[in-house]
């Protein structure tokens, strides 16, 4: 650990494409970078349906999350970029099915993406964190 933040490492998820880690603990909060359909292994983005790229991108940052001990059952906030966004109900047929309720809040934005469709940075609060043991 480095002072007040410790980055988190998924060996189950792309290593990310420039000077950033998968995702940063500060305290109780993960944030996780910027999540698209990257293939695992090859770190490079894996073509395929709308509906493949919105269950990969999904997964990545799943494996990011259980590095860090959490799971979507933990996330608090989500930013979702889309290239499209005639996507949006498409995309929330996705997202409900793999994000449990009570739902985070989200932002929602068109972005120029580059050869993917969907791209998700969270952040997650660790219940099990004593600042959210108070009495």
């Amino acid at each position: 650990m480095s002072g007040f933040k410790e980055s988190v490492k998924a060996t189950t998820a792309p290593s990310g494409r420039g000077p950033y880690p998968q995702a940063l603990r500060v305290g109780p909060l993960v944030f996780v970078s910027g999540q698209g359909p990257l293939d695992p292994v090859e770190n490079r983005p894996k073509g395929g349906s709308f509906e493949e790229q919105v269950q990969l991108t999904i997964r990545n940052v799943k494996a990011i999350l259980a590095a860090a001990g959490l799971s979507l059952a933990d996330v608090v906030k989500v930013t979702v970029y889309l290239s499209d966004l005639a996507r949006v109900p498409e995309f929330n047929a996705l997202y409900t099915k793999h994000m449990p309720e009570p739902w985070p809040a989200r932002t929602l934005v068109q972005a120029g993406l580059r050869n993917i469709d969907v791209e998700l940075d969270v952040i997650a609060a660790d219940r099990r964190h004593p600042l959210f043991n108070v009495a």
